[in-house]
């Protein structure tokens, strides 16, 4: 998969839920950018919205990321 530039995306969130995203980063071992970017990609995988691609950005990601 090509390497494509990254998009700025800004979000408001209650403190508890940056708490949980903080956590969930920590024990997976990745930053809270990362995280966001694999939780968007496996939800919409698990749901068959965007495609092929988003299941493949899920699967490259996993293997990078775990090793």
């Amino acid at each position: 998969m090509a390497v494509t530039k990254t998009e700025v995306v800004s979000v408001r969130v209650p403190p508890d839920v940056k708490a949980a995203l903080v956590a969930a980063a920590e024990q997976e071992r990745r930053s809270l950018a990362s995280m966001v970017e694999f939780m968007v990609l496996d939800y919409c995988r698990s749901r068959g919205i965007g495609g092929e691609g988003a299941v493949e950005a899920v699967r490259v990601h996993k293997t990078v990321v775990k090793g």
